[in-house]
């Protein structure tokens, strides 16, 4: 079988053909911070997590959480935990994945979404599913982000790209006045005519949704949140959809019919799904451009992981080494969890992971 042509293109390449916003915003900061990196941050309290997301944030480009594992966390919508994270998301430059894993009905997901004391929606950049439901979990789902975008107060920022102009934009109808001479004009091309034809212009304007509560705009925030990762805009208010295609923990039911289905489902909605949580890269049609990101990963000790593949935990996760997640079975980003969490150096053990990761990228698309 042919090898995808996603699998040897750069972030930086893939960043420009993308067509979901945050996908595009993603594959940028992967390729500014040279990172595929994230952080499942598997924390009992919401302190440790601030913590965590604060010192191995400039080292990762996506921050996994699990909400209701966190005791002490706060729901207030404006200063609580979410609002926090979203803070240190914009200081420190990476994505918020609530690994929510919604499993229900299109109408439940949707409230669980949406409403409740923790508001997913309005912090987290990125939530996943688990299509066991059916389709009608990913649409759902679609639907609600669709309206909060709709309500949610934000700015409109347009940028507006003017082209060098070139010889090979002319028209017939011009004027035969000659216009004023101008120092370092391009030269003009004549038809066998005689007749001239005028310079074009390319100009391009694109336009995203920005927060009104971004510190661009808000000057009620206080002055520690008003940084913003150098070298990058920050993150577009579009959410985004990850599909539980494949799980990493021995003995799981998810079978090539189940991940199938959700390669269907993510084609089906492309503007809101932005790829898998797998165990392999799923895009097989030439139009496939999902992201993929992989849990289990782990580095191993000098004596272990030889080809890849770890230990697992006597839980039933079982690890694999970013060689073996990135460079052979095609993954886009590696997650992380306990290798960092309880390292003795967390700081130095993301560095150390980072690397390894990113090393494994750049040999797969070399």
């Amino acid at each position: 079988m042919a090898v995808h042509p996603t699998l040897k293109a750069t972030f930086a390449s893939r960043a420009e053909t993308a067509t979901h916003p945050l996908t595009k915003y993603l594959f940028k900061l992967m390729d500014l911070k040279a990172s595929n990196l994230c952080l499942s941050a598997d924390v009992a309290t919401a302190r440790e997590l601030l913590y965590f997301a604060d010192k191995i944030g400039p080292y990762i480009v996506v921050l996994k959480t699990h909400y209701d594992m966190v005791s002490g966390w706060d729901f207030h919508p404006e200063t609580g935990t979410g609002a926090k994270l979203a803070s240190l998301a914009r200081r420190h430059g990476f994505l918020i994945f609530e690994d929510r894993k919604f499993g229900d009905i299109g109408n439940t997901v949707e409230l669980q979404y949406v409403s409740g004391s923790a508001r997913i929606i309005d912090w987290a950049h990125i939530v996943n599913v688990n299509m066991v439901p059916g389709k009608a979990s990913v649409t759902s789902l679609a639907n609600a982000a669709a309206r909060w975008l709709e309500r949610y107060p934000c700015e409109v920022r347009t940028s507006v790209t003017v082209g060098t102009p070139t010889l090979g934009h002319f028209s017939d109808d011009e004027s035969e006045d000659e216009p004023d001479a101008e120092p370092e004009r391009p030269p003009v091309k004549r038809d066998n005519d005689g007749r001239k034809g005028s310079i074009v212009s390319v100009t391009t304007v694109t336009q995203r949704y920005e927060s009104a509560l971004s510190p661009r705009f808000n000057k009620s925030i206080s002055e520690g949140d008003e940084v913003l990762f150098p070298g990058i805009d920050e993150a577009p208010l579009e959410r985004g959809l990850l599909i539980l295609a494949q799980m990493s923990s021995e003995g799981n039911f998810m079978n090539k019919e189940y991940t199938q289905a959700c390669v269907e489902a993510a084609r089906e909605n492309k503007s809101f799904v932005m790829g898998f949580i797998s165990q392999e890269a799923l895009n097989t049609e030439p139009d496939d451009a999902f992201i993929h990101m992989t849990p289990g990963c782990q580095l191993p000790p000098d004596d272990e992981g030889k080809n890849g593949v770890l230990k697992g935990d006597g839980k039933g996760q079982q690890y694999n080494t970013p060689q073996k997640i990135i460079g052979i079975s095609g993954a886009d980003i590696a997650i992380v969890g306990r290798g960092i969490l309880k390292a003795n150096d967390p700081v130095e053990e993301a560095e150390r992971y980072r690397s390894a990761s990113w090393k494994a990228y750049t040999e797969r698309v070399r």
